[in-house]
């Protein structure tokens, strides 16, 4: 296999996720700032959609979108879980790990790309830097609304580190790069944060 990476929170998720496994694949790293992605052979003959990562699998073929990835990831390393080893831990991982990308990860990704990174977003998708503030702020509205949810909890979703986990902390810590901090009054968010940034995975990547 090979995994096409690059900077950004997309492919840290795939990265935590195979280092917390214990996985490692060679990889291919593209140039997203210059480019490298939306041009031949990247648009071509690996992701027409001109996103990272990327997973080449043995036969050639391609996956993309981080929790397929993840999901088939965990189906060829099933020890240990991050998804689930029952229906109900995996039908749980799955929903938390749907919430947090469409209230939280969504919208402080495209905050980014239509404010910071209109420079380099502008000429490669639809940008509309006039929804900026907005997404921003349903960004913070996202955490709020998780941070009473989790009061008590280790982790997103229980007792265990999932890939709502995963996903949460790796488009957080790149929101606070970005100038979208964690609301300081979201203090069980702040908690959780402040625990996974103390996991050897979150230091070697």
């Amino acid at each position: 296999m090979k995994f096409y990476n690059s900077v950004g929170p997309n492919p840290r998720v795939v990265k935590l996720f195979m280092t917390e496994k214990g996985i490692e694949i060679p990889e291919a790293v593209i140039d997203l700032r210059g480019g490298e992605n939306r041009r031949a052979p990247y648009n071509v003959e690996v992701n027409p959609a001109g996103q990272t990562p990327a997973l080449e699998l043995d036969d050639g073929s391609i996956l993309t979108e981080i929790t397929a990835i993840c999901e088939y990831l965990e189906e060829l390393y099933p020890d240990p879980s991050l998804i689930g080893t029952t229906p109900e831990e995996r039908a749980q991982t799955r929903m938390w790990a749907r919430r947090v990308d469409l209230k939280i990860c969504e919208p402080l990704t495209n905050g980014f790309r239509f404010a910071e990174g209109l420079p380099l977003f502008e000429t490669r998708v639809r940008c509309l830097p006039e929804a900026a503030d907005g997404l921003k702020a349903t960004t913070q509205d996202g955490i709020r609304w998780l941070d009473p949810l989790i009061a008590g909890r280790d982790f997103i979703a229980g007792d265990r580190l999932t890939l709502a986990d995963v996903m949460l902390f790796a488009f957080l810590h790149f929101g606070a790069s970005v100038g979208q901090p964690i609301d300081p009054a979201a203090t069980h968010v702040l908690r959780w944060y402040e625990r996974m940034t103390s996991r050897p995975s979150t230091n070697n990547n």
